[in-house]
């Protein structure tokens, strides 16, 4: 599954591709049509007095999917297609309802477009990340990272490993190696909550990531790895070759790739997101 974070009016809605679908998070779905401030509240409230009015059990369209919460941690989460969400709200009264139905009909349609033309996908996230201010240098980096990755997952798919949470575990592992930090600790250098990592890394620490994961899939592939625990092993070592050749950049320069530089949006509601030093003092 693939997830990502999308935006209706300010509000942040998480959402899973999965089996070729968008879900998205009801809670999520919820808060942004309501300005509650206890969406899960507001949820339990509707799916009870729905099904006292309609005798219609909301959940019903629902499906549990994992999801990454604010703490970083994944839970089983409540989520629904487009279908789902259109007659979910149905049921909320809302001023935002009809300009959210026009928002969530584009989001679904371009699924369909990005199906028949994969292209699509591409230039759209680059169009997106040219809006929030990034460099067409990072960009490229970022566009050929996601390309590396995919094409490590692929890997890891044909050699046995079952998806998620053994992806994040090997993901860990190469992280540790080139980096000296999990994914987890880097997110608290940069001062990151529920952001993409890797959205929020420089040039450099971007093609170290690379460089690891390249490097991760040509040992498995040359290696002929199968299941978890020997594509751990080929993690470390990938992870180890972009750790060494980062050290090594380390000794030449005098400076750490390793920075608490991010992107996150300055303050005041600056549109332009620029690198700046992280509110974090850890690491």
């Amino acid at each position: 599954m693939e997830a990502k974070l999308i935006v209706f009016k300010n509000k942040e809605i998480r959402r899973v591709l999965h089996n070729d679908d968008w879900y998205f998070a009801v809670v999520d779905v919820v808060a942004a049509l309501t300005d509650s401030d206890k969406p899960r509240d507001y949820w339990y409230r509707m799916k009870k007095r729905e099904l006292e009015a309609t005798k219609f059990e909301l959940s019903t369209l629902c499906r549990q999917l994992k999801l990454e919460s604010k703490d970083g941690k994944k839970y089983q989460t409540e989520m629904a297609n487009t279908e789902g969400i259109f007659r979910i709200i149905q049921s909320i009264p809302s001023s935002k309802a009809e300009p959210f139905k026009r928002w969530l009909a584009k989001v679904g349609y371009e699924r369909v477009q990005e199906i028949e033309d994969p292209e699509l996908a591409t230039k759209r996230t680059k169009a997106l990340y040219r809006a929030k201010g990034y460099s067409e240098a990072w960009i490229e980096k970022r566009m050929r990272g996601i390309a590396v990755r995919a094409e490590l997952t692929d890997e890891w798919k044909k050699r046995g490993v079952n998806g998620e949470p053994e992806y994040a575990i090997l993901t860990s592992e190469i992280s540790k190696a080139a980096f000296g930090l999990t994914p987890a600790e880097y997110k608290n250098l940069k001062g990151l909550e529920r952001e993409n990592l890797r959205d929020h890394m420089t040039d450099l620490e971007l093609i170290f990531s690379m460089l690891g994961e390249a490097a991760t899939t040509e040992i498995a592939r040359t290696q002929e790895t199968k299941g978890f625990g020997e594509n751990k092993v080929a993690a470390r070592k990938g992870g180890r070759i972009a750790g060494e050749a980062r050290e090594k950049l380390e000794e030449e320069t005098g400076e750490k790739v390793v920075t608490p530089e991010n992107y996150l949006v300055e303050p005041e509601g600056r549109k332009r997101l620029a690198v700046k030093k992280s509110r974090s003092t850890k690491g």
